[in-house]
């Protein structure tokens, strides 16, 4: 259990009228007596009703230090009432919960934030996010995979605790462009890539062709995978463990992780929906909290 004097993980409900309120309480059912304790940031009725629970179970507080006196007999919520009434599946301007980004941190002459999804056996992290495939070869530069990979290398070492991080530099083409027969970009871009993070101290391979990379063996002998596109990351982890992935935000003042999924407003208010990444997130948040700390 969380020591009372150890502040709580603060969770942020996203939309109201998500799968959000359900799987908050689910997750907290399951987290109550072992921890880590966490508070929920938003409208307490809005968790109450969407989730089916009762308004004994759902506790305002004000205060961390109040979260986590009552975390073990209640789900502690720091109230911030909407405008409107919530309707499952249904989003609305007006009952979005606030949200506040929060700037990068420079980490070695790098920038963040880097967005990397997390799974047991493995983390990869992404140069490139929500752009489309046909976009991806022009807007990856050196400068960009080696800000990446900084950013990456940094916080294995003050997130995760791996004191000397192996990365591994996905290809883009198939097979790596096969020195430049199958695409330049191999060449060009991520082999200088790599060279350069190699002359500031990163223990870096690559570019190593995707369809290699992720089998079990090969995972062995890295820890981390930086990926030059979206699914070029999140296939393998969604293959490993489809609803245990978690999204971490790299190179922030503050720690940040969430479930690997969306709103899912098609089966809001079903019950239906699994609380598995929600709570790798909040036990991954603690875990880096932890590392942080030491």
């Amino acid at each position: 259990m969380t020591p009372p004097d150890q502040p709580p993980l603060a969770l942020t409900l996203g939309d109201p009228a998500g799968v959000g309120p359900e799987i908050v309480v689910k997750a907290w059912n399951q987290l109550r007596r072992e921890g880590p304790a966490f508070m929920v940031v938003g409208d307490a009725q809005s968790v109450a009703s969407a989730s089916g629970a009762s308004m004994r179970t759902v506790r305002r507080v004000t205060t961390p230090k109040e979260a986590v006196a009552v975390f073990g007999e209640a789900l502690p919520v720091l109230d911030i009432p909407l405008r409107s009434p919530v309707i499952a599946g249904q989003p609305s301007p007006t009952a979005v919960s606030i949200q506040r980004m929060m700037a990068g941190a420079a980490y070695d002459g790098a920038r963040g934030p880097i967005m990397m999804l997390a799974v047991p056996g493995l983390r990869t992290t992404l140069v490139t996010v929500h752009e489309p495939i046909s976009k991806v070869g022009a807007l990856l530069s050196v400068e960009a995979i080696v800000n990446a990979g900084l950013v990456t290398a940094q916080a294995m070492r003050r997130d995760f605790g791996v004191a000397e991080p192996r990365l591994a530099v996905a290809g883009l083409n198939p097979h790596a462009g096969e020195d430049g027969t199958i695409g330049r970009e191999d060449v060009e871009i991520i082999a200088p890539a790599v060279a350069a993070l190699r002359a500031q101290g990163v223990a870096a391979s690559g570019p190593t062709p995707a369809d290699s990379l992720f089998h079990e063996a090969a995972r062995a002998r890295f820890d981390a995978a930086v990926c030059m596109y979206h699914d070029q990351a999140l296939i393998p982890v969604k293959m490993l463990d489809f609803w245990g992935g978690v999204n971490v935000t790299l190179g922030l003042p503050i720690v940040r992780t969430s479930p690997d999924h969306g709103t899912a407003f098609d089966i809001a208010g079903r019950g239906l929906a699994r609380p598995d990444s929600l709570i790798a997130a909040i036990r991954m948040a603690a875990e880096i909290a932890g590392h942080r700390a030491a």
